[in-house]
Order: C-alpha cells, then sequence, then structure tokens
C-alpha cells in the first residue's frame, strides 16, 4: 500500500528543555541557596558560641574578684572589734605620764609592756593590711573623718584641717575601716561638718 500523495510527514515532537519548565529547579541554584542557608547558620553558632565563652569568662574573673576580696577583707569585721583594743592600749600608755614612770619602776615596766602589746598588735594589723589612718595637721576628708567639733584655728593652721584626733581611723587594705573622729579648725567650712551647733 501507498501513502496518499497529499499527507505531508509529521514533525517530530520537539522536547522543551528541563529549564523552561517551571516545575524543574536548577541544581546549581539550589545548591548555593542551601550553601548561603548553611553559612549563616554556622555565623549564627559561632557567635553564640563565642558570646556563651566571653560569658563564662567574665564569671570567671568575677568569681576570682570576688574570692579575692573575701579572703581581702574577710577579717574586716574581727580586726574592727580588736581596734577597740588598740584604742584602749592606747589610752593606757597616755595616762601613764614620764614622771610617774620615773617615779615608780614597777610602773614603768608596766608601761613598757603596754608598749610591747601595742607594738604586737599594730605589726598584726599591717601584716593583714590595716592601717591606721594619719589624720593629724592634714585636711579635713570626710570620707576619712568624723568632725566631732570645731575650734577657733590656732596660729598657723590652715582653716579646716585637722588639730586634734580623739580616734584614730584605720583602713584595711584601703577600703575604710573606721572613721577618725577630729576637730578641726574653724574658717571656710568643710564639706560634711555641721557648723550649727
Amino acid at each position: 500500500m501507498t501513502e496518499p500523495a497529499n499527507e505531508q510527514p509529521q514533525p517530530a515532537p520537539t522536547e522543551t528543555p528541563a529549564a523552561d519548565t517551571p516545575a524543574a529547579a536548577d541544581p546549581l541554584a539550589e545548591a548555593n541557596a542551601k550553601v548561603a542557608a548553611l553559612e549563616a547558620e554556622m555565623a549564627r553558632t559561632k557567635d553564640a558560641a563565642l558570646r556563651a565563652m566571653a560569658d563564662a569568662e567574665n564569671m570567671r574573673k568575677r568569681a576570682e574578684r570576688e574570692i579575692a576580696d573575701r579572703e581581702k577583707y574577710a577579717v574586716g569585721n574581727f580586726a574592727k572589734a580588736l581596734l577597740a583594743v588598740a584604742d584602749n592600749l592606747r589610752r593606757a600608755l597616755d595616762a601613764v605620764s614620764a614622771e610617774a614612770r620615773a617615779a615608780d619602776p614597777q610602773l614603768a615596766k608596766l608601761a613598757e609592756g603596754v608598749e610591747l602589746t601595742e607594738r604586737e598588735l599594730t605589726a598584726v594589723f599591717e601584716r593583714n593590711g590595716v592601717a591606721r589612718i594619719d589624720a593629724a595637721g592634714k585636711p579635713f576628708d570626710p570620707a576619712l573623718h568624723q568632725a566631732v567639733a570645731q575650734v577657733d584655728a590656732p596660729a598657723g593652721t590652715p582653716p579646716g584641717s585637722v588639730v586634734q584626733v580623739f580616734q584614730p581611723g584605720y583602713t584595711i587594705h584601703g577600703r575604710l575601716l573606721r572613721e577618725a573622729m577630729v576637730t578641726v579648725a574653724k574658717g571656710a567650712p568643710a564639706a560634711g561638718i555641721d557648723t550649727t551647733a
């Protein structure tokens, strides 16, 4: 059988490339998107890890400081209680005049023993960071001194300076343990002094 002459051969159907169809995705673009997402996640994780490490380091340093402060200032309450002993030793020595010591050898030996005890207590204080505040003749400092009275400034004494110390003050490792109770020279009122009395 022969084919009719009027029939034309049909062209073969052409295949559409996969890139032209919306359902098919570009494998390279998909891989790049996954890489970008993984890199972003990795950056977030790295940032979180660095922050956690910094927080841990800060906490470690803070804990070390707190331990050092606790060790340094742990004797604070005990030292403050011993300040009364130091005060009483000084009062006992001040009560014995040089004439009384010269007149009574027993009293002189007792005073010498009290002086040795006071020196030993001062040495113990110094080994533990407790230092006496040198206030006499210095300008009044409300952070270190407690003014109990004001007096007319003696000749040559600048106004606002400490004239007399009633009770010495102490610091422990630079931190105030007890203020010095002082009398201050009148003049321009020093900060923290009540001039109404």
